[in-house]
């Protein structure tokens, strides 16, 4: 049987969720179960400055893990994933005889795809957590969700010992990578999970001997298993994972090809109106959750919309990225709002860098734009008479 579960935080206070590892189930909970972070007050600048050393510090620390942990948004991308993840884990009901479909969540870096799946992760968590109950009927706890990263050149062996150490399994130490699946399926049973999510699936080196033998792992993993697995990685097509043979000819993939949905999160694009007022609205969203003394209704939907597209090329791991730290360096200048002169300022990753310039032509030539048109008013009384 599991440890005992720690003891629940008391009424309206909210555990520190800055040093946990979602490799372990603990952590996993504690992001699942902590209570909804609650928005600092926004200050005038007067009521900043009246503040004691104490309780100044104490609020710009507020503030500014606010801003690190402004997400998941609730963006078209994000929502389309879990309607689909949704559609396949509602219907992977089948009995244990038969393997179920494995997804796989294949985009670019900064696309938001590991915090999509991690959100839907937490929700599932909680979802069976007040279906079934936080124990089995047989007396372990419940862990509907199980997460391993894997890390370069791992093994079959490696693995195993992942999936154990995620649920702190005595015999996590001491093995053989057979003794080390029993174990993991074991615990999988006796916990009844549901879900398995095998984060960056791009370190698979599938051509190699551990590779392949992790692959055919896998197949395992979906036969003998009662989990839907979720792979996320990068460009796992052109790595392999849907082929029918390997470069020698080797069938061993088909199954692997046959039985995972490949699904994917797009970049914000810009190229008509419906597109434009997606990104207008998620301006909108971001501007309503900052804590900025001197923040104002159209900062950022108004006055930063093209200059944040052009600096973060639509991407929402940059977008985030750029917003948290200005308001970091916003908060601490005592600027109190972000301006294109003090995100300038603002140091990003080097991929949204290098494409910025190629951007910013398109956009001072007038060629591309993030504001929608203004509705007209044959459109909108026509959409009214509809």
């Amino acid at each position: 049987m599991m440890p005992p579960r720690p003891a629940e935080p008391a009424e309206g206070t909210r555990p520190p969720l800055d040093n946990l590892t979602l490799s372990r189930k603990e952590g996993l909970r504690a992001l699942a179960e902590a209570p909804r972070r609650v928005r600092p007050e926004i200050l005038t600048p007067q009521q900043i400055a009246d503040l004691g050393e104490a309780a100044r510090l104490e609020y710009d620390h507020l503030r500014s893990v606010w801003h690190a942990n402004l997400g998941p948004l609730k963006t078209p991308q994000l929502e389309a994933l879990h309607e689909d993840l949704w559609d396949i884990i509602a219907s992977n009901q089948q009995d244990g005889d038969k393997a179920k479909g494995a997804v796989a969540v294949d985009a670019f870096p900064g696309l938001g795809k590991t915090t999509a799946v991690l959100d839907f992760a937490l929700k599932y968590h909680q979802q069976e957590i007040a279906r079934a109950g936080a124990f089995t009927a047989s007396g372990h706890e419940r862990w509907p969700v199980c997460r391993v990263g894997l890390t370069s050149n791992i093994g079959m062996k490696d693995f195993n010992r992942a999936l154990l150490e995620f649920y702190a399994h005595p015999g996590r130490t001491s093995g053989t990578a057979a003794l080390f699946v029993q174990r993991a399926l074991d615990c999988v049973l006796e916990c009844e999970t549901k879900l398995l999510i095998i984060d960056d699936l791009h370190f698979l080196k599938w051509q190699d001997k551990n590779g392949k033998e992790v692959s055919n792992h896998f197949k395992h993993i979906a036969n003998e298993f009662p989990v839907t697995l979720i792979f996320i990685g990068v460009e796992l097509e052109r790595r392999g994972l849907y082929s029918e043979a390997d470069s020698r000819g080797d069938i061993t993939l088909a199954q692997t090809a046959r039985r995972t949905t490949p699904l994917t999160m797009d970049a914000y694009s810009v190229n008509n109106d419906k597109e434009r007022r997606q990104w207008r609205k998620l301006m909108l969203g971001l501007e309503q959750r900052l804590v900025l003394a001197q923040k104002y209704p159209g900062m950022l939907a108004d006055d930063l919309s093209d200059y944040l597209y052009i600096r973060t090329t639509g991407h929402i791991g940059s977008l985030m990225t750029l917003i948290n730290r200005g308001c970091q360096r916003a908060a601490r200048t005592g600027a109190e709002l972000l301006d294109e002169d003090l995100l300038n300022q603002v140091k990003l990753d080097a991929g949204a860098e290098r494409a910025r310039k190629v951007l910013e032509k398109k956009f001072a030539r007038k060629r591309m734009t993030t504001k929608p048109r203004p509705r007209t008013a044959k459109a909108t009384s026509a959409k009214t008479v509809a």
